[in-house]
């Protein structure tokens, strides 16, 4: 790695920053190496810490010269890989206070921020945090190219590209959404509550609310789920998950359930969008009929 802070002089944005480092190391290995680039990066070492309330922290001096970047010791390495990112962004974009002069303390709410509505500079800070760590061990071009590999949405697609990237499975689901070339959604559950959502920008906003229970209409809820599998792909209500406007066309809508550990569960949902009308029988055939008949040509 031949990339210096020096090289990042006069890149103050989030943006800036990652697409310089991505210019400047080209050839920069998937899974990403986040730890040696943020040594490379003036951060003198990277060390666990034990905390209940803090998945990560950056300490360093008033000029930012140089910093040491904690991570939670009980994190699971995926997530550790993301503190590490989130820590080196707060330490290279110069607009990033700390609310204790030399020390930055982040939680796992602060890992969690990702929406454009956060209103306090803090809440805005954690956002450009993640937003960076996200694209430094997902990089765009990178990531295009292994997406190319999947065909029609599945679930299973996810943990292959956790394992490829070196990233969670949330981080993943995240990536997987918004580069997705379909109109999906991945919705994260906790114990059975709603936690987040992460869409494509041609996927209609979810009408479940953060917090509430997973709708009773949904898979999910369905007995003899395998924990670490994912679901059959099937159609489902969509007022289960959308608000369809009275008097309109409901859309087709397919949803996958995969269960994960600790009560987590990820929810895909694959909106069906109008096609061109070159193909007019399609309307003759039923949606279970067009997504046999899509899966179909996948198949090698």
């Amino acid at each position: 790695m031949k990339i210096s802070r020096m090289d990042l002089d006069g890149t103050g944005s989030l943006s800036g920053i990652v697409a310089r480092i991505l210019k400047l190391e080209p050839d920069l290995p998937i899974p990403v190496p986040i730890e040696e680039l943020a040594l490379q990066l003036d951060i003198q070492k990277i060390q666990q810490f034990d905390s209940e309330q803090f998945e990560g922290g950056l300490i360093t001096d008033e000029t930012r010269s140089s910093g040491i970047i904690l991570v939670n010791r009980s994190s699971f390495k995926g997530r550790r890989r993301f503190t590490i990112g989130h820590e080196l962004a707060h330490f290279l974009i110069p607009s990033h206070m700390p609310d204790e002069p030399g020390r930055f303390l982040c939680s796992r709410e602060d890992m969690g921020r990702l929406g454009t509505a956060e209103q306090s500079r803090r809440g805005r800070m954690e956002v450009e945090a993640n937003q960076f760590a996200a694209l430094i061990l997902l990089p765009p071009p990178a990531l295009r190219i292994a997406m190319k590999a999947y065909r029609d949405p599945d679930l299973k697609h996810v943990p292959q590209l956790a394992r490829q990237f070196d990233v969670s499975k949330e981080a993943a689901s995240r990536a997987y959404a918004e580069f997705n070339e379909h109109a999906v959604a991945i919705v994260v559950t906790e114990n059975g509550k709603v936690r987040r959502t992460y869409r494509k920008l041609n996927f209609p906003r979810i009408a479940v609310d953060y917090g509430r229970p997973v709708p009773m209409g949904s898979q999910f809820h369905k007995k003899g789920l395998d924990q670490s599998f994912a679901s059959e792909l099937a159609e489902c209500v969509p007022d289960v998950w959308l608000d369809v406007e009275r008097g309109r066309r409901a859309p087709t809508l397919y949803e996958q359930v995969y269960p994960q550990r600790n009560g987590f569960a990820l929810i895909m949902l694959w909106l069906e969008l109008p096609e061109d009308e070159e193909d007019e029988q399609d309307d003759d055939r039923t949606s279970k009929e067009r997504l046999r008949d899509r899966q179909a040509r996948y198949v090698r």
